[in-house]
């Protein structure tokens, strides 16, 4: 398994790109991605401001595993959108590692 701030050097600018587009492509049919793309903001700004190897994220990614009911993809959305919870679920992983 990789190890977090490897995955972090691996998905973080992906993810950036990645999760307002979703957000503005799914949001109306999946509401519940504005709430990922909300904890997904706070992760990344906790990664970028705490210079540590590992921030304290065990609060947001308990909710994330619990919004996307651990990181299960949706039957209707893109590749993107499945990328997101893929990266999102590796990086969970790789914290908790």
């Amino acid at each position: 398994m990789k190890k977090f701030s490897e995955v972090v050097d691996q998905n973080l600018g992906r993810l950036e790109q990645y999760v307002p587009v979703v957000a503005k492509v799914h949001g109306g049919t999946h509401p519940e991605f504005h709430d990922v793309k909300k904890l997904f903001d706070k992760i990344s700004e906790k990664i970028k401001n705490i210079k540590s190897e590992k921030p304290n994220l065990d609060n947001e990614l308990k909710q994330l595993r619990e919004i996307t009911k651990n990181y299960t993809v949706p039957d209707d959305v893109c590749e993107s959108y499945e990328s997101v919870y893929n990266m999102l679920e590796e990086l969970d992983k790789s914290y908790k590692a």
